[in-house]
């Protein structure tokens, strides 16, 4: 258990000193989605190096309209190639997550390749297709060598149990004990962990340039996310939900104007 409370001087004077390069990354729970002081209209006025979120003109999530969307000619498709890993479910507390080893595996974006790093999870969802928002989201966020990234975002409806949750059910259960305390997180070792569930062949998938979700909400961030809606039962997002704070309960930033951007589709030729 590390206490957050002592160090939050530390750490806002290590942000405003040396900025953030990853958002969605482990710096505590500085901001809020509940409104008030710290809600996600007044992300951009809690810190220097969150002005971005104010500022931007390439935010995410956003709604994805299908009618609006182009086909795209020159997208290649989306392969990810996923290994066992050591891994650590996390309590961020602003969302739950999972951290890999650097052997986890990559995904190629245009003969590109970027590492898997970390994926977490926020309910309800934050994209929405033609306006529909679902009950929770998954973002594998993936890093290339040069320092660019690029996520991928699945969207899920209640249904079946989702068999890569159900993996972790018992180290959720003991996530959720273990941080009843205020201002504290929690690490659960799981393991060597298959991924192979995560990477399931991706047909069609939606891709636009956009930005992390959470501050400083960093510009570029190349989203894909994929067309088909999985299923995930409803005790399973409240399994994620369990181990947060009422105020992070529900993680879904608002959406953000396109400003102009296009969102494209690769669908696979039959």
């Amino acid at each position: 258990m590390i206490n957050l409370k002592a160090s939050l001087s530390i750490l806002l004077l290590t942000l405003l000193t040396v900025g953030v390069s990853t958002a969605d990354s482990n710096i505590g729970p500085l901001f809020g989605y509940t409104g008030g002081n710290n809600g996600p209209e007044k992300w951009g006025n809690l810190n220097p190096s969150y002005s971005t979120c104010k500022t931007g003109k390439n935010q995410s999530p956003v709604d994805i309209v299908k009618s609006q969307v182009a086909r795209s000619r020159t997208f290649k498709s989306l392969t990810r190639i996923y290994n066992p890993c050591n891994a650590t479910l996390i309590n961020n507390g602003f969302n739950v997550g999972i951290h890999v080893e650097s052997d986890a595996g990559v995904m190629v974006v245009d003969g590109k390749n970027y590492t898997l790093e970390q994926m977490h999870w926020h309910s309800p969802s934050e994209h929405r297709l033609n306006g529909v928002q679902y009950p929770m989201e998954l973002h594998l966020v993936h890093k290339a060598g040069d320092g660019s990234t690029s996520v991928v975002g699945i969207l899920y409806q209640y249904g079946s149990p989702d068999p890569f949750l159900a993996k972790i059910k018992d180290e959720l259960e003991e996530l959720a004990k273990e941080t009843c305390a205020e201002n504290e997180e929690a690490h659960i070792g799981l393991g060597t962990m298959d991924l192979k569930l995560l990477q399931k062949q991706t047909r069609k998938f939606f891709r636009y340039v956009g930005s992390f979700t959470t501050p400083p909400c960093s510009e570029p961030v190349v989203w894909n996310v994929l067309a088909r809606v999985r299923n995930v039962a409803k005790d399973q997002v409240e399994a994620l939900k369990a181990p947060l704070s009422a105020e992070y309960k529900n993680n879904s930033r608002p959406l953000q104007p396109l400003n102009g951007r296009r969102v494209e589709l690769y669908a696979e030729v039959d």
